[in-house]
């Protein structure tokens, strides 16, 4: 499953797209979701930062 399809079934398509714009991920140096990917950080890097942040089942990551 592609990263942008977990956003959306987790977090909606309205509100996934605010969570990879406006949330800071917690250790990656300031950035969010979106610029991460940017910066060349692995998606399922992300996702799995994204899923620490907000508290998602391990067995949904």
């Amino acid at each position: 499953m592609e990263f942008n399809d977990r956003v959306v079934l987790r977090f909606g398509a309205a509100y996934g797209a605010s969570v990879l714009v406006d949330h800071v991920l917690s250790g990656f140096g300031g950035r969010t979701a979106a610029q991460a990917i940017e910066a060349g950080v692995e998606p399922r890097d992300v996702w799995r930062a994204l899923c620490v942040d907000f508290d998602v089942p391990r067995e949904q990551w």
